[in-house]
């Protein structure tokens, strides 16, 4: 998979100064963003997040799930660690895109779980691809990862591309009243660990 960088700069953050760096995929036209801090290139294992896009979690702050907290926890950690990457991924709604996650969460509104209410919109239980984020990383120079995550099908998947992941760390953050019943979905049904 070949990727196009489009250009870089400086992201000053809440969580110290990042480098923003924006790759298009020709193949589906998407825009995907590697957040870098420190020097990301060497041999030394990084602290990594590959995180999908949310847009209800990561911008407008929903408290339906743990998206936007995970997101601000990989920052701060990368930020302490004075090295590390994010790979924000254009993948809305484990890739089912904005609309149909929110048709979702209106089937959750009247009792489905999120696995019951993607099926129901005819779409497999999780859409996304991490194909991008081979050459993503390897256009940043980066050889080794730890990574940020309670997801170990994301673990597999990377590791599946050539990615070696040296260690997982869990992303605990997040959990209120709103999202129990999300959180405890991903840990039954989808296998996260917590």
């Amino acid at each position: 998979m070949s990727v196009r960088h489009i250009a870089s700069s400086r992201l000053p953050t809440e969580w110290g100064e990042f480098n923003i760096h924006v790759f298009e995929d020709p193949d589906s036209g998407k825009e995907h963003v590697a957040l870098t801090h420190g020097a990301p290139r060497g041999d030394e294992p990084i602290l990594c997040r590959v995180h999908s896009e949310c847009l209800t979690g990561d911008a407008l702050y929903s408290l339906r799930c743990d998206c936007g907290a995970q997101l601000q926890e990989a920052m701060r950690r990368i930020s302490a660690a004075g090295r590390g990457v994010i790979l924000y991924l254009r993948q809305e709604g484990r890739d089912i895109g904005l609309g149909n996650k929110i048709r979702a969460y209106a089937l959750q509104d009247q009792g489905a779980d999120t696995v019951q209410a993607n099926v129901a919109l005819g779409f497999g239980v999780d859409e996304r691809d991490y194909g991008i984020c081979a050459p993503l990383l390897e256009m940043l120079g980066i050889k080794r990862i730890v990574l940020m995550t309670n997801n170990p099908e994301k673990v597999q998947a990377l590791e599946a591309l050539g990615i070696e992941v040296v260690e997982r760390q869990a992303l605990n953050v997040g959990e209120n009243r709103h999202n129990q019943h999300y959180l405890s979905t991903k840990r039954n049904k989808l296998g996260h660990l917590f």
